[in-house]
């Protein structure tokens, strides 16, 4: 257990004390377990700690076409998983859109004021005004009965039974690779955004900086692969490789850029 937490951060270190103890609960019961939704991060700590147990295969699925947000199912290696193993649905929200257009952080906001935890919601689509999202299937019922308003504007939520309706990503990532001095969390985001190192820490102090979905006001964090950067003003940023040092002993990043398709 001591040589899994070194290689990540302390803060992570609850999430892997429950992935380690699922694990186990797979191998000791030599039945499948599924995790709530994690983020990709979360997802990468999980691959990792799953490869050292060579019996325990894993699947990760978040019904939507390129999701971000996904369930992860640990079983055993002969074990052959299906869909309803995943305990997904998926929803749309009906709202009278001649009068308003409600927006991501909108359903995320209400999402929150349900007092259900943010990992039982996959992730959000919103397109032209309409809204879909994903839900963990254990949930649902408290959702459909609960889930009646986004801020002031009543709404409305039917479940999708055919995958031909979801809507599809209008996201795209696109990589390019770049160096920098090191990984700390100003030095990376003067790199990628080519501002000033003391604008960067600005950004993080005030509250404007995001890192897996949670603000980071410390300056000095160091990131690691996966990290998901989400700068207000400025746009969102995936780690995705660290692909080693050049011969001046700079650090080569693969990065990826998030860009709307048009």
């Amino acid at each position: 257990m001591e040589n899994v937490l070194q290689h990540f951060r302390k803060e992570e270190q609850p999430f892997i004390e429950q992935i380690v103890s699922i694990l186990r609960d797979v191998e000791d019961r030599y039945a499948p377990k599924l995790t709530d939704f994690l983020d990709p991060r979360q997802q990468f700590i999980v691959d990792s700690i799953r490869r050292q147990h060579e019996d325990i295969s894993s699947k990760a699925e978040g019904t939507l076409e390129d999701a971000e947000r996904k369930r992860v199912l640990l079983f055993p290696s002969y074990y052959t998983p299906s869909n309803n193993d995943f305990s997904m649905r998926v929803v749309e929200v009906h709202y009278p859109t001649k009068f308003v257009t409600l927006k991501h952080k909108d359903v995320l906001g209400s999402m929150m004021s349900l007092g259900i935890d943010r990992s039982k919601f996959g992730d959000i689509r919103v397109q032209d005004g309409a809204i879909q999202f994903v839900v963990a299937e254990e949930v649902m019922d408290y959702v459909r009965a609960n889930f009646t308003s986004i801020g002031k504007v009543k709404v409305q939520i039917n479940e999708i039974e055919n995958p031909i309706d979801y809507f599809t990503q209008q996201e795209e990532w696109i990589s390019e690779t770049l160096t920098v001095s090191s990984l700390r969390l100003d030095t990376v985001i003067a790199s990628i955004f080519n501002i000033s190192r003391q604008k960067s820490a600005t950004l993080i102090q005030s509250g404007k900086v995001k890192v897996n979905w949670s603000e980071k006001n410390q300056v000095s964090l160091e990131l690691q692969e996966l990290d998901l950067l989400s700068i207000r003003g400025l746009g969102r940023v995936k780690l995705l490789m660290i692909e080693g040092r050049t011969k001046k002993d700079k650090i080569r990043l693969q990065i990826g850029r998030l860009e709307l398709k048009s």
